[in-house]
């Protein structure tokens, strides 16, 4: 087995959500980089968002780490690859640092990757302190690196906020209030990278003011251990896989591009926006995004309805998640109540909701075998398919998806990781 690799490491958490980890996260990550270091960063738990952003400012391809989709072994491969060519590794968090099971918390404490909590001061004096020493001292042996004040108001209230830590946390950076810095956002999370037109300029000002308030040195170093592995077999090898990226569908774990490669397959890109036939390929993998936001444009493209039906009528695979799956009904209705048809090959039609209409980490048994992801989504969908299977959500209260079939298609609103299981990816992909 390989020998243990070392690279200062850190992960950003925060009391809760709304505080402004990917930003922080986004100007340190930028902030090494434009000091000639190698910066990897990951983010903790599903989502495809952050990572679009975190990807810009570090130049380097961002990697899920949950251990529950991927479990420990899958996440401690990912860092000691990581660490044998970074010279800075940084974690983004999920939520606030103990939310959740697994919790941000217990990723630091399973890697021993010290935290750095960023607060947002803006509307706090003193309880600064109080709110740095829970989130220190709330759980035995949490490696804790210090923490990061977001959104102050100006020197004075800098200077109450340092004031009131306790002996032996540290301030390690600070950004001033400023709307330039804040991401915008809509209902799934942050905009996509691609859609913020000024993001180079808003995280260049970020870098800006970093270097006049933070004591930015290289973080400690962390152990970083190999993990014993073998190589996924070769079930796809020869297969071509269409896959689509666009605006619309975008929603793609950079793990499950790496897998099927590794499996064989090749992947080739596609627009359901811009082009008017499908590649020639084995297969064709629809992923989730935002179609409702391109209702016209999807609808006028006929040619590229005609060919997934026809691609469908041949007995080819297809797996449509969440947005994708959106697609192939016959009609989907934004949440203003403009509706448009979508290429027809599931019988159904979606609504947009105002409100969220489901959350959480979910497994699904499937006659192929079983995966993990998540679900998180706006809208409801009507169909009088009888569904496959059912998932199972991570949490008791939860409510598991649907999965449906119609012929080689499998469709459900579950983002599915597909390194939780190879051999089920595989046979859902086999021609």
């Amino acid at each position: 087995m390989e020998t243990a690799r070392r690279c200062p490491a850190l992960l950003v958490s925060a009391p809760a959500s709304g505080a402004g980890k990917t930003t922080v996260t986004a100007a340190m990550a930028r902030l090494y980089r434009n000091h000639g270091q190698r910066v990897r960063v990951f983010k903790t738990g599903p989502d495809f968002l952050d990572p679009m952003i975190l990807e810009r400012a570090s130049g380097n391809p961002v990697y899920q780490l949950d251990l529950w989709m991927g479990g420990a072994a899958h996440c401690r491969q990912l860092l000691f690859e990581a660490a044998g060519e970074a010279d800075l590794i940084l974690v983004e968090g999920v939520m606030g640092l103990f939310d959740g099971r697994p919790s941000s918390a217990d990723l630091a404490q399973q890697f021993n990757i010290p935290v750095l909590a960023v607060i947002d001061a803006g509307a706090m004096a003193q309880t600064f302190g109080a709110v740095s020493h829970g989130l220190a001292a709330y759980r035995h042996g949490l490696p804790f690196a210090g923490v990061f004040a977001n959104r102050v108001g100006g020197a004075a209230h800098a200077d109450m906020l340092v004031e009131s830590l306790p002996p032996g946390i540290r301030l390690l950076g600070a950004l001033p209030r400023n709307e330039g810095l804040t991401l915008p956002d809509r209902h799934l999370g942050l905009v996509q990278a691609v859609e913020i037109e000024d993001l180079e300029q808003r995280l260049e000002r970020a870098v800006e003011m970093l270097e006049h308030t933070g004591d930015f040195l290289m973080p400690q170093p962390v152990t970083f251990a190999p993990e014993e592995h073998t190589k996924p077999p070769h079930r796809l090898r020869g297969t071509r896989i269409a896959c689509a990226h666009d605006r619309a569908f975008s929603f793609i774990y950079r793990s499950n591009l790496d897998l099927l490669e590794a499996m064989g397959a090749e992947i080739v890109f596609f627009s359901p926006l811009e082009d008017k036939t499908l590649p020639d390929a084995d297969g064709l993998w629809l992923p989730g995004g935002y179609p409702e936001l391109h209702l016209e444009q999807l609808a006028a493209n006929r040619p590229m309805h005609q060919a997934i039906r026809a691609h469908h009528a041949q007995g080819k695979p297809i797996v449509a998640e969440c947005g994708g799956m959106l697609y192939l009904l016959e009609s989907l209705t934004d949440a203003q109540g403009r509706s448009a048809p979508m290429a027809g090959v599931l019988p159904g039609n979606a609504t947009m909701q105002t409100r969220l209409a489901n959350l959480g980490l979910q497994e699904i048994r499937l006659p192929e075998g079983t995966l993990r992801g998540h679900t998180f989504h706006h809208s409801r969908m009507e169909t009088t398919l009888a569904p496959l299977a059912q998932a199972t959500d991570a949490r008791v209260s939860g409510r598991g998806e649907p999965a449906y079939r119609v012929g080689r298609l499998h469709a459900s609103y579950l983002h599915s990781y597909f390194p939780s299981n190879p051999e089920t990816t595989a046979r859902l992909f086999l021609p």
